[in-house]
């Protein structure tokens, strides 16, 4: 554990650093250069920008407390009782180098130092250091925003010793929430060295096939389990600015004979949009832009002129889609031949995915020493789904070779083996190394990612939206695994199965990017266009039931989300024993929105929650009434802590979200002695005058501007759940709450102001207000 860290340089990293450090609740020291005017104003505008960032670098405005701002000038002597520094100074060797110098004469010989570089190797960092500082020297690479970005480069210098790098990555994995890989001295070590090469083969195949940009991202993006922005929204989403930057040190640092090169040149189209000013979102625009009627235009590669962009999906980017819905592999539909079509599309998948899936395996033997290596560096750090040896066993090696030698490059050795990277072995999954020989999975003790877990690991049931696996200690675990984990019938159905055969308890857990979006809208929308409200009252009543199965499972059962837990999917958590929630999650109820309220329980439990905490019905159907109304969303356990969707010593916060699976065992195992299913709450509806101050609340806030008209719709029939209308009795069964909530959203999904909020939404790219 370190007790004094200090960062050196508040600029975008460095301040995000400090950050993560104050978040996990370690006191830090920010230092930079001195300011004119105020000593430390370079580094207390660093701490102003985390507190008004967005999304938010600190988990809670408290942490902001734990960070102690100055400068090198003043307050270079405090580093004299540091146990680790971090340097994150602008990337130039010469002004490195003096800072080691002047931290090697102050600094205690125990202190570990640490560099963010991103490309420089440490033999340079430290060539003309004593030796005893290069033995506590390693570079720290992390990934902005470094809040949100998993993945920790952690490089060892010849000379570092062993104990100063396991001492930092068990503080980073286990404190920072930071997966951690070990990469070799290399130039541009692993993550950026892959992911930036895979953004330039993307470009220059579009330009190569004329292919327009849009069409381009479809392809290159979730289809092949990239994020969804492809390659040009993600330069404009970056800065094209800064990506040439990215692009221009690898290409100044890389051997002469890498691949890099071909892609990696300097390029006319980058410069010019550049010297235009169109340096992507910060810019006003890039390869995209808005035009003055807000329309979304796309910039024509060969022409340099915009047009509207083209919203249609390439046939490939459908089958994919497709693919990933019926759980069969989208690759194969991207790769295929089609000779009815215009080659293009399959050209530039050809090409892109031979192209960087050979890269990636040329590098294996030379940044690391196991393909697990650069698959967790490309999905922790760059949101790939799968990494590129997990896409290669998709393909098959011989289909990649076979890629590559159509676009005329080399097959490394790696694919000539022509076997998979990963293997089942007597219940334990094996991964490739650079000599060829199959070794364990490795992680840390307590690490679980169970995309990798699945795989040796039983299934009892399963659909297209959802799986049910007997996972160890005859616990069961249920996956949501639809597109953005939407949960359908499908999705419940599962939660149903796991609570009639539920073991000894009941995990719901998954490790895609998140753990679910909400219920699909998609469904709803066809439902009220149909004008099937039966349709609707029916899937509600099987939400409702499944949940309340779970609910009183005579079994415990935990949530364990990460990501957004949103709508529906955080309806299912609130009917869980308890809790275990990444600490970057995102939850709330946030139905209001598209104008429904939530009815799987969602307004129920939130009302209960707040009775509990306040001991008074009034106070707890306003306090719940305004959660509901605002659609109020929390960014972290803490905050959402206020909203009565946290309970401190109840549920838990993991700051890693690969230790999400094993400390949920370990709560299911802690919950099972002596466990027994809650007993069924009782409600009293609010009376009095609080439906008058309701409606008085919404007319004041129409009236100012703040609400529109069907904001009021929604707000008085999320009261209607909660509140008791003249001649109500004014007690109601856990049942009649439940009932209550899905006569409420039928009224809503009947009017014309909640279709067109749902339409918008799925349809407009946007939210409206009416």
């Amino acid at each position: 554990m370190f007790r004094n860290i200090a960062v050196i340089g508040s600029g975008t990293m460095g301040s995000g650093i400090a950050g993560q450090i104050a978040n996990a609740g370690h006191r830090v020291l920010l230092l930079d250069l001195p300011g004119e005017s105020d000593a430390n104003s370079i580094s207390q505008a660093a701490l102003n920008r985390l507190l008004k960032s967005d999304p938010p670098a600190l988990m809670h405005p408290d942490a902001a407390a734990l960070i102690t701002v100055g400068n090198t000038r003043d307050d270079f002597d405090k580093l004299a009782e540091a146990d680790w520094i971090i340097e994150a100074v602008v990337e130039r060797l010469d002004i490195k180098r003096e800072l080691y110098q002047r931290l090697d004469a102050l600094i205690s010989e125990d202190c570990i130092v640490t560099s963010n570089t991103s490309t420089i190797p440490i033999s340079l960092l430290v060539e003309n250091m004593p030796e005893s500082f290069q033995r506590r020297f390693a570079i720290t690479h992390y990934f902005n925003p470094v809040r949100y970005m998993r993945l920790l480069e952690l490089v060892r210098g010849a000379a570092t010793d062993a104990a100063v790098m396991q001492k930092l990555a068990d503080f980073n994995d286990r404190e920072l929430g930071k997966g951690v890989v070990r990469c070799n001295d290399t130039p541009g070590f692993l993550g950026n060295r892959v992911g930036v090469f895979a953004l330039q083969v993307g470009i220059d195949e579009a330009v190569s096939l004329n292919l327009p940009i849009e069409r381009a991202d479809a392809l290159m993006g979730r289809p092949m389990g990239i994020p969804k922005t492809g390659v040009f929204g993600l330069y404009d989403l970056i800065g094209i600015d800064l990506m040439r930057d990215v692009v221009r040190s690898l290409r100044s640092i890389l051997p002469e004979g890498d691949a890099f090169h071909a892609v990696g040149a300097e390029s006319e189209l980058i410069n010019s949009l550049i010297e235009a000013g169109l340096t992507g979102q910060k810019g006003g625009g890039g390869f995209y832009r808005r035009g003055a009627d807000g329309q979304r235009l796309a910039r024509d590669l060969a022409t340099g002129d915009y047009r509207a962009a083209s919203d249609e999906l390439p046939a490939r980017a459908l089958k994919a889609a497709t693919a990933i819905a019926d759980q069969q592999e989208p690759l194969l539909d991207l790769v295929a031949s089609d000779e009815g079509e215009s080659d293009r599309d399959a050209r530039f998948c050809q090409n892109v995915l031979g192209r960087v899936l050979g890269y990636a395996a040329s590098l294996l033997g030379d940044v690391c020493d196991s393909a697990q290596d650069i698959d967790d560096a490309m999905k922790l750090g760059f949101n790939w789904i799968r990494g590129p040896f997990e896409m290669i066993d998709a393909l098959g090696a011989d289909r990649v070779a076979a890629l590559l030698q159509a676009c005329g490059q080399p097959v490394p050795a790696a694919l000539q083996r022509a076997r998979p990277f990963y293997a089942e072995d007597e219940g334990r999954l094996m991964v490739q190394h650079a000599d060829g020989e199959m070794q364990p999975v490795d992680l840390p003790e307590g690490v679980v990612r169970f995309h990798l877990q699945r795989r040796v690991t039983p299934v009892l049931q399963q659909n297209r939206a959802a799986s049910v696996y007997a996972i160890e200690n005859d616990f069961r675990l249920v996956e949501f695994h639809s597109k953005a984990n939407a949960l359908t019938d499908e999705s419940m159905e599962m939660v149903a199965f796991a609570a009639e055969n539920a073991g000894r308890g009941i995990l719901i857990h998954n490790d895609a990017q998140h753990y679910s979006a909400g219920v699909d809208l998609n469904a709803f929308l066809a439902m009220i266009d149909a004008a099937d409200w039966t349709g609707i009252d029916a899937f509600l009543a099987r939400f409702q039931q499944a949940v309340r199965a779970l609910k009183y499972a005579p079994v415990p059962v935990v949530g364990a989300p990460s990501g957004l837990a949103l709508g529906g999917g955080f309806e299912v958590l609130l009917h869980c024993d308890q809790r275990v929630m990444h600490s970057n999650s995102v939850v709330g109820l946030v139905e209001s929105g598209v104008g429904l309220l939530p009815a799987g329980g969602g307004v129920k439990e939130t009302y209960w929650r707040w009775y509990q905490k306040t001991g008074d019905w009034q106070e707890a159907a306003w306090k719940a009434w305004m959660n509901l109304g605002y659609g109020a969303t929390a960014s972290s356990p803490k905050l959402a802590g206020k909203l009565q969707y946290y309970k401190p010593g109840e549920d838990l916060s993991v700051m890693n979200r690969d230790r999400l699976y094993r400390r949920s065992l370990q709560a299911l195992e802690e919950l099972s002695v002596d466990y027994h299913r809650p007993d069924e709450p009782q409600f009293e509806l609010a009376g009095g005058d609080i439906l008058e101050r309701m409606t008085a609340f919404m007319d004041a806030g129409i009236e100012r501007g703040d609400f529109m008209p069907h904001d009021k719709s929604v707000a008085m029939q999320i009261a209607s759940v909660i509140c008791r209308a003249e001649g109500e009795s004014g007690t109601a069964t856990e049942q009649e709450m439940y009932d209550r909530e899905r006569a409420a959203f039928i009224r809503l999904a009947q009017t014309p102001q909640t279709r067109a909020r749902i339409h918008a939404l799925l349809h407009e790219g946007g939210v409206i207000r009416n």
